[in-house]
């Protein structure tokens, strides 16, 4: 079980690195999606274009926290819980923060993202699981 929960958590920084792609506007994931333009709390504070730079670098770094954690999963190494609850917790900022307030579209803003995130979050913080050796 151990494998199968350190390639899921290598799967899902995948997905960041695909909406940090799609918020540099390298790619399009969909069309029409323009996440995370118009985020509620960064859009009008800084304008898109620099709510794109902050959430593209943001999701990159998550990544990396995400893949680091995943290689300490194989590894069997004890530093890689607060790893993952690190880039875990900044995914989830991330995506609270640059919603855009409204409840239409949820899978373009990254609420699907943001449910996987709190189903590792509690199994990893709270049922301790997977136990590693």
């Amino acid at each position: 079980m151990r494998y199968i929960f350190g390639i899921l958590i290598l799967m899902h920084s995948l997905v960041h690195l695909l909406y940090a792609g799609h918020s540099a506007r390298y790619f399009e994931l969909k069309p029409g999606m323009v996440w995370p333009d118009g985020s509620w709390a960064f859009s009008r504070l800084l304008g898109n274009e620099a709510a794109r730079n902050l959430v593209s670098v943001s999701l990159f770094l998550v990544a990396i926290g995400l893949i680091a954690g995943g290689i300490g999963i194989f590894l069997s190494q004890a530093w890689w819980r607060p790893v993952i609850v690190a880039a875990i917790g900044l995914s989830s900022v991330i995506f609270i923060f640059f919603w855009n307030g409204r409840m239409q579209n949820l899978d373009g803003q990254g609420m699907v993202g943001l449910l996987i995130d709190m189903a590792i979050l509690l199994a990893v913080l709270i049922l301790k699981w997977p136990l590693t050796r």
